[in-house]
């Protein structure tokens, strides 16, 4: 039966005791008041420290850009690609330097989001409305008392919720072309050390896009269907000192529109809905001990709940399942850090994640996967240097009543190490890191398909990198650029072995990739005027180097790997009014070797956004895809052209 559509710096003691002795001061020289009181001038400097290869939006410019989720503003970060099914209810997943997103760990306030099914996120589920900062880093992040976990993947995707200052209430209402509406609800307080917000978004959508593809054999001219959605995302936080937590609550339905299909684009009406029920609880607790110490905990329960159904009687081309998936993820994690001198810091930690899953696919037999994850990490500041190093150990086991049985327990060190060197507003790094991802529960065990033979996916990533910062009055400056090498063996593919309706998942392929990413930001204020520039490059080459005697494949791209990628976004601000416009460039992609000469056309996609605060209201107009390109992620999957969007916020 169809589930019915939605309804639903620490107080500074020095600062406290040269206020106090002044009071007395003044109190015995009253006599005195005509005195004057030279002191000696005191110069303070410090050093910078260096960091990891990071990009981070956070504050005015992330609320500034063109977005309606996570994955709209990721995809102006360097070396990042995007992959989207097209419209809104479409999936949307990232892929950091061509490692794959399965690589790719995703966090909300330090605790990561999992998915033992099948590793990928859909960004798409995650607003940027609750957000104060998103930041990417291309290796680990270098802080104190970070949970194994962290450790643990090519590259890491923060995101970390806003602390309320102040009690606040929010509304908003917008419209959107293609029959889109929304309407959010956010309440903030902070008072007694406490704070927190309550988030919830409704939002609705047709999604009949119309498109045009156009290739050398066809021209086909229709109207997206079944690329409608409907969902209902609520979420809160709470916090106090060290402590914090966050529940999530996604509800959502939604079309699966499939790919465009010549001369029947106009009778599908696609493949598929799906029905999404996502559910978390998370809580951490930090707490100094004796300036030295330093203690973490986190835990989280994840509850997740997929149908997928095909069981269209107007369309008999399409194979009818109605599968249900259902998941569970318990995970506990706790890390210490010690610094015994001043220039090191030692942390350990210790991680342990149970997952289930279930689902009513024939032969199919519940699955429990017990991981766990150790890791023992230094850091040495010495002046302007910086050398940090970490053992990462991972053990993974499954549980099956499958007559084959579960696949064999996987158990690996990795390690990375970073060496940083700030001398002043030029700094420069070098890392090396080794990292592997198991395989999923659907590489494994998923039916006909699944390999219970498969070997983890191992990476290698080699960083060279420099970045540079100024500051004067009204003005800053900062610059990154970072050259790199990326190894990956046994890649996990699936390949159709048995014929064309049976595939299976395999250890198949290395490639090589070699790249160069930089960005630059720069943001002036004169009087009512700021402006913000932020600009990122990648140029990249990823090769595939599995089988030296395949003349077609070997030492050529991988597909979807561009050559060339770039963003540019401006931020213009004068009093209440604030310009956006943001550029996306992606070079053109092959996608298939089967014809090299088949690929994804080079595109651009302009974005503007027109922000007006009047009293307490918030006026916002949008216009995505300002030139109405009709450019694709994936090959004939269209993406809506030129779309508005127009949004009303009142704030108390």
């Amino acid at each position: 039966m169809t589930p019915k559509p939605l309804r639903l710096l620490r107080p500074c003691a020095l600062t406290l005791a040269f206020l106090i002795s002044l009071n007395c001061f003044s109190a015995a020289a009253v006599e005195k008041s005509d005195s004057v009181i030279h002191f000696k001038e005191v110069e303070v400097t410090a050093s910078r420290i260096p960091t990891a290869t990071r990009q981070t939006l956070s504050g005015t410019k992330l609320q500034a850009l063109s977005s309606t989720s996570i994955a709209d503003a990721l995809k102006y970060f360097a070396g990042v690609q995007i992959k989207d099914y097209g419209g809104l209810g479409g999936l949307k997943t990232i892929n950091v330097r061509s490692l794959g997103a399965q690589h790719v760990g995703v966090y909300i306030d330090g605790i990561r989001i999992t998915n033992a099914q099948n590793g990928t996120v859909d960004l798409g589920k995650f607003s940027l409305s609750t957000l104060e900062s998103v930041s990417l880093y291309n290796a680990n992040k270098l802080d104190f008392c970070q949970s194994p976990s962290e450790y643990a993947s090519g590259a890491t995707v923060y995101m970390t919720t806003r602390r309320p200052q102040a009690d606040s209430l929010s509304v908003l209402v917008g419209a959107g072309s293609f029959s889109t509406w929304r309407a959010r609800l956010t309440g903030e307080f902070s008072r007694k050390g406490w704070c927190g917000f309550l988030d919830g978004e409704y939002l609705k959508s047709r999604g009949d896009y119309p498109f045009r593809y156009h290739s050398a054999y066809e021209d086909t001219v229709g109207r997206r269907k079944n690329s409608d959605i409907e969902y209902l995302r609520v979420e809160g936080a709470l916090f106090r000192g060290g402590f914090s937590s966050h529940v999530y609550c996604y509800v959502s339905e939604r079309g699966c529109p499939g790919g465009i299909v010549r001369r029947l684009s106009d009778k599908y009406t696609n493949i598929g809905r799906e029905w999404d029920r996502d559910l978390f609880v998370q809580g951490a607790y930090e707490r100094r001990i004796a300036r030295i110490h330093q203690l973490k905990f986190n835990l989280k329960y994840t509850d997740e709940y997929l149908r997928y159904n095909t069981d269209y009687p107007d369309n008999q081309n399409t194979a009818r399942v109605d599968n249900h998936y259902w998941q569970r993820d318990i995970f506990a994690s706790a890390a210490y850090s010690v610094r015994p001198v001043k220039w090191l810091a030692v942390n350990a930690g210790y991680d342990a994640r149970v997952s289930w899953l279930d689902a009513d696919l024939k032969k199919f037999c519940p699955i429990r996967r017990f991981d766990q994850k150790a890791v023992i990490a230094l850091q040495a500041d010495w002046r302007c240097l910086r050398l940090a190093g970490s053992a990462l150990y991972q053990h993974m086991k499954d549980h099956t009543r499958l007559k084959v049985g579960a696949a064999r327990p996987l158990s690996r060190f990795t390690p990375a190490v970073t060496l940083a060197w700030a001398p002043g507003d030029l700094s420069v790094r070098a890392w090396y890191k080794c990292i592997f991802r198991a395989p999923t529960l659907n590489d494994l065990y998923y039916t006909q398909a699944g390999n219970r033979n498969l070997k983890p996916e191992y990476t290698r990533q080699w960083n060279l990198g420099a970045e540079y910062h100024l500051s004067r009055a009204g003005f800053s400056f900062s610059a990154q650029a970072d050259a790199y090498l990326n190894y990956i063996e046994n890649r996990i593919v699936c390949l159709p072995l048995k014929g064309t309706y049976t595939w299976s998942m395999m250890n198949y392929g290395r490639t090589f990739c070699r790249g160069l990413n930089s960005t630059i930001s720069a943001a002036y204020a004169l009087r009512d005027w700021q402006f913000s520039l932020l600009c990122s490059f990648t140029l990249q080459k990823d090769l595939n180097r599995t089988d030296p005697d395949d003349k077609a494949t070997y030492n050529q791209p991988i597909c979807y790997s561009p050559l060339f990628s770039s963003g540019q976004t401006l931020i213009v601000g004068w009093r209440m009014l604030q310009l956006t416009v943001s550029n996306l460039y992606v070079g053109e992609r092959m996608w298939s070797y089967a014809d090299p000469e088949d690929i994804l056309t080079p595109y651009s996609n302009v974005d503007m956004k027109l922000t007006a605060k009047i009293w307490r209201f918030s006026l916002s107009g949008e216009v995505n895809d300002l030139l109405d390109v009709q450019y694709e992620h994936i090959p004939r999957y269209p993406m809506p052209g030129r779309n508005f969007k127009l949004t009303v916020t009142f704030s108390l």
